[in-house]
């Protein structure tokens, strides 16, 4: 029996064949109380009075006030317009800065889904089901890439980043006109001058990261040669598996959202502006998920670096030069010049010029070769190079 055809038989019992509102209860089993109830209901609405009547409270004191609805729809449009994630945790983010009293971010994303401002995608594969490497201390491992980005006028350039595993936080990002073995030794050196060595770094192969996979007889490149001296370790990435350097790949992407939404640059000084602000943006005020909606800055300055596992007390300074038609590079070292030899095949070349105490390392500005490695000895002016060491085909310079 419906809920209607017994509220139904309980009236007519009373109304129709004399039963008492205390005898009907006992005999259909409800209330008394219950009986009255559908007397009035019967009384002012006839039989429509007695269908079965929602439990829900006419008023819901814990409702999201409207105000707070429309400011969640109005952030949604804001962070979209920005460049900026806006998905239901930003907003709630956001929400608790204006000293709003957040809902739910379950509430968040029913609002925006009755506002038809997002759309479930439930075939999506969550990442949380993606296994990557995580660090656990800043400076543990430093990711680096590049990419690329269009100027106003359709000049290309390549944008590299280092960016911290541990805590997301963006060491460095600046625009090249091309990125070489050269700008990755530099950049890293400059980065490491602020915040410290790390204890490794993890790259993808290409040719600006490692000479590992190359065919030819060259032997190790300038960054590869930089961090064995450092004591610091060299992951790559596995060819064609992406997921390994998988941050700093959703960087890229975060990156290039934002940058559509900034005026074109017109020249590589101002994209270094508008990087730089972004930067700002990425590190301080945009709270990440997978570090508990902390900003990448305060998990980077709240705990402790790791260090590379044989840290070295040298310092490494980087010059630039070029070697003169002797096929030498003069530079002073304990107060006297050196001139450190190079060959004369090599003149006229742009190098850069790596040193840490006696031991300095010459590189090809352009193609990022090692020309040549010396160890200064402070009793001669003119110091010979060494004989260079190649690995064995096909293995890593650095392990």
């Amino acid at each position: 029996m419906s809920s209607f055809d017994q509220n139904r038989v309980v009236v007519l019992a009373v109304l129709e064949t004399g039963l008492s509102p205390a005898e009907a209860a006992r005999r259909f089993k409800v209330s008394r109380q219950w009986v009255h109830v559908l007397l009035i209901r019967y009384a002012q609405g006839g039989e429509a009075g007695l269908e079965p009547r929602s439990r829900r409270p006419a008023t819901n004191p814990a409702a999201t006030p409207e105000e707070v609805r429309a400011r969640i729809r109005e952030l949604r449009d804001e962070l979209a317009a920005a460049g900026l994630d806006a998905g239901a945790e930003s907003i709630a983010d956001r929400l608790g800065r204006e000293g709003v009293r957040v809902p739910a971010v379950s509430t968040i994303w029913r609002v925006l889904r009755a506002a038809q401002l997002v759309v479930p995608q439930p075939q999506k594969r969550p990442r949380s089901s993606w296994h990557r490497f995580e660090a656990a201390q800043p400076n543990q491992t430093w990711q680096s890439d590049f990419t690329h980005w269009v100027l106003a006028d359709g000049t290309d350039t390549e944008v590299i980043s280092w960016l911290d595993d541990c805590s997301r936080y963006l060491l460095h990002i600046s625009a090249h006109p091309r990125v070489t073995g050269i700008t990755v030794t530099t950049s890293f050196t400059k980065t490491a001058e602020e915040y410290g060595y790390p204890a490794s770094t993890l790259t993808d192969n290409g040719m600006v990261y490692t000479t590992r996979f190359a065919h030819g007889k060259g032997g190790p490149n300038a960054f590869e040669y930089l961090l064995k001296r450092l004591g610091i370790s060299q992951k790559n990435g596995a060819p064609y598996h992406p997921q390994t350097q998988g941050k700093i790949e959703r960087f890229h992407q975060t990156l290039k959202k934002w940058l559509a939404i900034q005026p074109p640059a017109r020249t590589r000084v101002d994209l270094d502006a508008q990087l730089a602000r972004f930067q700002h943006i990425y590190n301080h005020e945009r709270p990440h998920r997978a570090l508990e909606r902390k900003t990448p800055a305060e998990v980077y300055t709240s705990l402790p670096k790791a260090v590379p596992a044989q840290a070295q007390d040298q310092h490494w300074r980087v010059r630039y030069d070029k070697i003169d038609s002797t096929g030498t590079v003069s530079l002073r070292y304990s107060g006297a010049m050196r001139h450190l030899a190079i060959g004369r095949t090599h003149q006229g070349k742009r190098v850069i010029v790596l040193i840490a105490g006696p031991d300095v390392m010459i590189a090809d500005i352009m193609t990022g070769e090692i020309l040549a490695e010396h160890t200064i000895d402070r009793n001669k002016s003119y110091q010979p190079k060494k004989k260079q060491k190649l690995p064995p085909e096909g293995e890593s310079f650095c392990q």
